[in-house]
């Protein structure tokens, strides 16, 4: 039989047992409400896109060596720096299109970074290789942007190692290429009568073999050879 006292603390455990499982049930509940809540009340919000606007892009063509000026609709950014790699991203797509007339691997992913340097007034010009953000001052790129405002500008285009590293060889296509960039930007962000080219944030010697990038190319090298071509070919 039994005892007794075995039965009382037996049945104090079981009831103990009992409440303590009701009350995490009742945490549980509570915590899995909260989270039901919690999602409820902060519902996905839409990513914002720029605007489509109309935009010149000096498109090469291999065929004779020309730029043609191509009217394409496209979303702008506001910020200068962005503008100008969105517009060299489509152009760079364009080179890497199906059919392109100046075919060139790499696409918009080739343009890590387009930012812009006043050019000083005793035609000396702030040096690109310190404003980079790979790129170290930037504090000193901040206040070059908001000096560049007021004045002429030099955009520095920082271009990825595999797109040089894959462009196709040759002084004509080099050139293309280099004055389509200088071209696209100066038709779009008239301030700017410079250009200096980077890769992977350093000076490189050449694009490809020929084309020089080490020296400013100036933006007057890079008038388009023919008619505007309204709405260009998407890549």
């Amino acid at each position: 039989m039994i005892p007794r006292y075995q039965i009382v603390i037996f049945s104090i455990l079981l009831l103990t047992s009992l409440a303590m499982g009701g009350f995490l049930w009742h945490l549980r509940q509570r915590a899995h409400e909260r989270l039901l809540a919690g999602v409820d009340s902060a519902p996905t919000k839409a990513p914002e896109v720029a605007p489509a606007e109309k935009a010149t892009l000096m498109v090469a063509n291999d065929d004779d060596n020309s730029l043609l000026a191509q009217v394409h609709s496209l979303p702008l950014p506001d910020d200068p720096g962005s503008r100008a790699r969105a517009l060299l991203g489509r152009l760079l797509d364009i080179y890497a299109g199906t059919n392109a007339p100046h075919p060139v691997p790499g696409g918009a992913g080739s343009v890590a970074e387009v930012f812009l340097v006043p050019v000083l007034p005793n035609g000396g010009k702030a040096d690109p290789q310190e404003k980079t953000g790979a790129f170290k001052d930037a504090a000193n790129l901040e206040s070059a942007r908001g000096t560049s405002a007021r004045g002429p500008q030099m955009a520095v285009v920082n271009l990825a190692g595999n797109f040089a590293a894959s462009h196709p060889s040759g002084l004509e296509t080099e050139t293309l290429t280099v004055l389509s960039i200088c071209g696209t930007i100066h038709a779009n962000l008239p301030r700017v009568t410079q250009i200096r080219f980077l890769v992977d944030g350093k000076e490189r010697p050449t694009l490809a073999g020929h084309a020089d990038l080490t020296r400013t190319y100036l933006v007057s090298e890079a008038a388009a050879t023919g008619p505007v071509e309204s709405e260009g070919p998407r890549p």
